[in-house]
């Protein structure tokens, strides 16, 4: 339980462990919530359960992000990076089912392929210069891209789609990995930039579903 409370500061916005030391950090995860609402939204009236089910892990990642930049502390980490973990494996399951026709269980193979991808990839991006703050993440873009170029040919408005979604993630991850380096220059930090990005990129994920399913 006390490891549970042990506080954590590993962002440049925060100079102590009073709740609003992260203002802007905290406030940006609304972006989660808002990119939710406007997906719930736009599903209205469709049959796209795996969308729906996406749709409510977006918000937690908010709500979740959002108690990690307030309360900073390890149970508040476990909240922030939780709902993030279920909604790469659950949009992995959502692509194999979608994208390419797969029953459950091969889906099901394909989610789970994903622990070794990143078991290999991570100390890969950790061997990197720039690239180990965010080891643990650069593995989505990539896997990501990897699916575009597979879908090139038969769907290419998907692929196109999952491209610009690898390419708006690199960018919040390299924005998430600068925070720290350029804090002394710029207090205020870069990972609220992460936030907005990355709500925006999770929200466009949906749609690339979405569409996909609408066409059928």
């Amino acid at each position: 339980m006390e490891d549970l409370l042990r506080q954590v500061d590993g962002y440049c916005e925060r100079t102590d462990f009073t709740y609003w030391s992260e203002p802007v950090n905290a406030v940006t995860n609304a972006a989660f919530l808002l990119a939710a609402w406007i997906m719930w939204r736009r599903l209205r009236g469709e049959e796209a359960p795996l969308a729906r089910a996406l749709v409510l892990v977006l918000a937690a990642i908010g709500i979740g992000s959002y108690l990690f930049h307030t309360h900073a502390t390890v149970w508040g980490a476990i909240a922030d990076t939780t709902p993030i973990g279920i909604f790469i494996l659950l949009y992995i399951y959502a692509a194999n089912r979608v994208f390419w026709g797969l029953p459950v269980a091969w889906s099901l193979l394909g989610m789970a392929a994903f622990v070794p991808f990143a078991a290999l990839t991570v100390p890969l991006f950790q061997s990197l210069p720039f690239f180990e703050v965010s080891a643990a993440y650069w593995p989505v873009p990539l896997l990501i891209a990897a699916y575009a170029v597979a879908l090139r040919s038969r769907a290419p408005a998907t692929a196109r789609g999952l491209a610009i979604g690898s390419g708006v993630l690199a960018v919040s991850l390299a924005f998430r990995s600068v925070d720290e380096a350029i804090c002394a220059g710029f207090p205020l930090g870069t990972h609220f930039l992460w936030h907005l990005l990355n709500a925006m990129m999770l929200g466009w994920m949906i749609e690339v579903l979405r569409r996909h399913g609408a066409r059928g």
